[in-house]
């Protein structure tokens, strides 16, 4: 069961028109205060919404969930419960929320503990990863690279158009917007034929992604199908998915990405909901050759959403140097899971599931550094005159996203990551 709060619905309490946390997103994170410890709360505007609060003040009976639910350091505990019990928790928190509606905005006595401004308090990791997947899902992208690395007129594998490639990353490594990361180093092959070098990259990529997180999946040897999907995809955050392009070259024949990808990926710290990005829809590419039956779908799968990637310079001068959006995908979500489990593969609540890097068709709209500076030979300006092939230490790489539709804005924030020199 989902639950879409209406288009042009308002809120009692104040949020600016431009604002990524209308009403009608109401994401998930955790957070805490010098006063509050680790907790879920709900973003709404310019403040957080404590739910333990709410729970505590009563306004969250008879739903289903336990104190310890919402009394949590992560958000996993809640999606234990659910889509049912977590779409329902969305309704009762906008019926108390909702323009017309009395029952929390007259408790002025319970507003405070209820609040939180978001400039005071500190977001947390808000899903205990267990297993991470990431996928290579943008027709775009891959035929980028395959252009940049293989034969131009076979740029694409052969199993690419029929399968959502895809492999298992590193979980314990992904970390949170805000926290920096260190240079990662490894064996490079800079010279063909000749011994490999150890180092620090000099290859540092950033890779545009989104990652839908799930529920509780169907016991070992069970599959999801599509039409199912929706079921188990909790929502959804903005991703980083961290490369080390030259140790990758290296390293990836004939397993696939080891250390260019395991030293860190990050990730936003809301997660908007699968409900709230209902509005958004749109019909996905026409897949050719036809998908084989279990890939099959029905309906709008594909979901508008405007992506830009930012490079902060330690002046602190923000560069945009991509505007992309997450409807180029060739395989959505759906089609993701169901093959994900078609032989079997048990899903756990809090797996999380990446995109892949999300270019467009334009060279504006590319998703990496290895596609926006073309390998290098075409290095981006920076506003205070210097140039980028790769990621320099100092640099921010920030990356924000919304949907947009009839003056309706549904955000994600944004995740930004400071690269320090190696360690």
């Amino acid at each position: 069961m989902s639950y879409i709060i209406p288009l042009h619905a308002k809120s009692w309490v104040q949020v600016s028109a431009n604002s990524d946390f209308p009403v009608q997103n109401l994401p998930f994170g955790i957070f805490s205060t010098t006063t509050k410890s680790p907790r879920v709360g709900v973003a709404l505007g310019d403040k957080i919404i404590d739910l333990l609060a709410l729970f505590e003040l009563g306004y969250l009976s008879n739903l289903g969930f336990d104190q310890a639910d919402f009394e949590n350091q992560h958000l996993n505990s809640l999606m234990s419960k659910g889509k049912n019990a977590n779409s329902n928790l969305r309704e009762r928190l906008f019926n108390l929320l909702k323009e017309d509606s009395t029952e929390l905005k007259n408790k002025t006595e319970h507003h405070s503990s209820i609040f939180v401004q978001q400039a005071d308090a500190a977001m947390h990791l808000p899903i205990k990863v267990g297993d991470y997947t990431d996928f290579y899902s943008s027709r775009e992208h891959a035929t980028n690279v395959g252009v940049m690395f293989r034969d131009p007129a076979n740029a694409l594998l052969p199993n690419w158009l029929h399968i959502p490639v895809g492999y298992h990353g590193r979980a314990s490594s992904i970390v949170l917007s805000g926290q920096p990361i260190y240079r990662p180093k490894g064996q490079q092959l800079p010279v063909e034929n000749e011994p490999p070098v150890f180092g620090a990259s000099k290859q540092l990529d950033f890779e545009l992604e989104l990652a839908f997180t799930t529920y509780q999946g169907k016991p070992m040897g069970e599959s999801i199908s599509t039409k199912e999907a929706d079921d188990f995809i909790y929502g959804m955050c903005l991703f980083n998915d961290w490369s080390a392009r030259d140790i990758q070259k290296w390293e990836y024949v004939p397993l696939g990405p080891f250390l260019a990808k395991n030293f860190a990926s990050s990730m936003s710290p809301w997660i908007v909901s699968l409900d709230a990005l209902e509005h958004f829809r749109i019909p996905g590419p026409n897949q050719e050759p036809k998908v084989l039956p279990y890939l099959e779908y029905s309906g709008d799968k594909h979901i508008d959403i405007k992506l830009e990637v930012i490079i902060e310079t330690e002046d602190g001068t923000e560069n945009v140097i991509s505007r992309s959006n997450y409807k180029h995908m060739y395989w959505n979500m759906n089609q993701q899971l169901a093959h994900h489990t078609i032989n079997g593969c048990n899903i756990n609540c809090g797996d999380m599931m990446a995109s892949g890097t999300i270019s467009g068709t334009t060279p504006d709209s590319f998703g990496s550094m290895l596609e926006l500076a073309w390998k290098g030979t075409k290095p981006l300006k920076m506003k205070d005159g210097s140039e980028r092939k790769f990621i320099q230490d100092g640099d921010t790489v920030i990356m924000r996203g919304y949907c947009e539709k009839d003056n309706l804005r549904i955000g994600f924030g944004e995740v930004r990551t400071k690269v320090l020199p190696t360690k």
